[in-house]
């Protein structure tokens, strides 16, 4: 089960006098910056309205359940989005998948406002629809698009953008609710902003380029499209969830992304609603900086993909047992003291804390995922349905831990032991994937890196080179 990597040139940005002349309107970094304006006003603003605590409700429960129900339907419509890619492309796919966003925030608005419980999971449902289908076309075009010495900073930028979101929620909510410092539900003022910022998405994603559109400085083609019967590439988008080195990291993506679900509970369940909206913009904040240096540090091709990949991996593993171990003991306490924490509030710091580390550790992890998934794939058509695998596995995960959360006792303290134990079991499986990136089974050497060189010989299954 060894992940065998070739070295060329080709992870190495060469002298710029050698480097393709590229129209800023088709460069890869104009293209990331679309895709980050799409992931701002569709999953960024979603996030926001997570980062409230519950929705920005005063109970967590229907939210929760609204949650799941969007990561359940996001988990179907992953498994049929590369099929999707045949017919409309992936352009096509990314606008489709921003339409689904806007509804979800009017329902939230509704039941904010009147008290309407079923625009909520209409809104939940429809979103589900759209966004499993923006999840993988996002990850494919962000994994794709950029040249490979720029592939880590592009994915941190990219992802900055999701927690541009968040950081928009925190201060629009910190703004209209600084002098509220009990609990409850923020005012649905807030969500006439995301609405109008949501409806937006399809509009941005217009501007990206088609792949063969984009002009890289390595001269190279991007090539992102399915060309084979739409039935046949679900089968081989399901044949891959099923080889050994997806399944046995499949723990490792679940430890990573229940933990969403987790800790903005913990921040409906413990804070007045000014610390929320605090929680929300410093977390985010902090969240961006960790998660583009971890970026920078996944593109330096000249430390070996080997030391890359370990020193990351047994980093973030390392964090997060400190993080849930000191989660464990402060909700096994507040389940009995039941605090309501306000900044002016003794202890404050230590709870708030928690959620600022636990907020870094998801970006972080997330950013590792897509890391991960770039070096499994071997062609073009591979780097869609990988994408498409991770997303519909994070979100079968969501959907498990929104569904969960929204039971009162695992929302308080049951979460946060689950997430930790997962945590614990989904270190070895993963290891015994992660252990080989780098070591070359034609030599024995270490390789500089493992990346994806997507270029366009006009062969429809085109070959992306691993170095």
């Amino acid at each position: 089960m060894a992940v065998s990597a070739r070295h060329t040139e080709s992870d190495v940005a060469p002298p710029k006098d050698q480097q393709h002349p590229v129209r800023w309107h088709k460069s890869t970094f104009f293209n990331i910056t679309v895709l980050g304006l799409c992931n701002f006003a569709a999953p960024g603003i979603w996030g926001a309205m997570n980062s409230l605590g519950a929705g920005g409700a005063a109970s967590p429960k229907l939210i929760n359940a609204a949650n799941a129900l969007t990561f359940c339907l996001m988990v179907v419509s992953c498994l049929f989005s590369s099929a999707l890619v045949r017919f409309i492309g992936i352009k096509g796919a990314l606008i489709f998948g921003t339409l689904g966003y806007a509804p979800f925030a009017a329902g939230l608005y509704a039941n904010n406002r009147f008290g309407n419980e079923w625009l909520v999971l209409l809104g939940a449902a429809l979103c589900g629809i759209s966004a499993g289908v923006f999840w993988m076309a996002e990850a494919a075009i962000a994994i794709a698009y950029p040249e490979p010495w720029n592939r880590g900073k592009a994915l941190g930028y990219w992802l900055t953008y999701r927690l541009g979101g968040q950081v928009l929620g925190g201060a629009i909510n910190l703004g209209l609710n600084v002098h509220n410092n009990e609990a409850g539900q923020v005012s649905y003022t807030v969500f006439l902003v995301f609405i109008a910022i949501q409806a937006s998405g399809p509009l941005v994603a217009f501007f990206l380029n088609k792949p063969e559109d984009v002009e890289r400085k390595d001269g190279k083609k991007v090539v992102l499209n399915i060309v084979d019967n739409p039935w046949l590439e679900i089968k081989r988008t399901i044949s891959l969830f099923f080889t050994p080195k997806f399944l046995l990291v499949v723990l490792f993506i679940g430890q990573a992304v229940f933990a969403e679900a987790v800790f903005f509970t913990y921040l409906s369940a413990w804070f007045s609603v000014r610390a929320r909206a605090l929680g929300s913009f410093v977390a985010g904040l902090i969240a961006v900086s960790a998660g583009n240096l971890l970026g920078l540090w996944l593109d330096r091709t000249g430390v070996s993909l080997k030391t890359r990949t370990r020193s990351s991996f047994w980093f973030l593993v390392t964090l997060q047992g400190g993080w849930w171990t000191w989660a464990t003991v402060l909700v096994t306490r507040f389940h009995h003291t039941r605090p309501t924490y306000d900044w002016s509030t003794p202890g404050f710091g230590t709870a708030f804390a928690l959620f600022i580390f636990l907020s870094i550790g998801f970006q972080m992890n997330y950013l590792f995922l897509y890391f991960i998934i770039h070096n499994f794939a071997d062609t073009q058509d591979e780097i869609i349905r990988y994408s498409a695998l991770l997303r519909g596995t994070e979100s079968a995960w969501q959907a498990v831990s929104y569904g969960l959360t929204s039971l009162p006792l695992f929302a308080e303290t049951g979460g946060v032991y689950f997430n930790f134990t997962l945590w614990a079991v989904a270190i070895f499986p993963a290891w015994l994937v992660l252990r080989h990136f780098g070591s070359s089974t034609t030599d024995g050497d270490e390789t500089a890196g493992s990346q994806l060189d997507v270029s366009n010989s006009g062969e429809e299954s085109e070959q992306i080179q691993k170095s």
